[in-house]
């Protein structure tokens, strides 16, 4: 703080105090660093730790989440069984032939149902099938 002699002008000061302008922006800064990492998962499922990988940006996957109680859940939306699952992949699969599916599935999830899913994902034609884990 800086303070000026006096002078035989008394007029009103015109600078600007700018700490709080800082104070303030920090905070919102920290507010955006902690946020942000918990709006990127989209399935709430206990992923299992892996070490780092590079994901695929090219096209957006379908992302199919397996739940700790067996649920099956596509893009957010619940799915009701196999069957209606494989409906919804193959028509996702014949308006695009790339399409991919990241495979969400909570570590407690029994290995049976993963293999269901993983032959239902199959059936539908879709052959590009990635498993998201989190890291150690």
């Amino acid at each position: 703080m800086a303070f000026k002699p006096r002078s035989d002008s008394d007029g009103a000061m015109s600078e600007i105090n700018v700490t709080p302008l800082v104070d303030v922006m920090l905070v919102l800064v920290i507010i955006l660093l902690v946020t942000a990492p918990l709006l990127t998962q989209s399935v709430h499922v206990t992923l299992p730790k892996t070490s780092e990988t590079t994901p695929n940006i090219d096209a957006q996957p379908l992302q199919l989440g397996i739940d700790v109680q067996g649920g099956i859940i596509l893009n957010k939306q619940p799915v009701e069984s196999l069957a209606a699952l494989e409906t919804i992949l193959t028509a996702e699969f014949v308006k695009n032939k790339e399409v991919a599916v990241h495979l969400y599935a909570d570590q407690g999830v029994v290995y049976k149902k993963v293999a269901e899913v993983m032959a239902t994902v199959q059936q539908a034609g879709i052959a590009k099938i990635a498993f998201v884990t989190v890291e150690e």
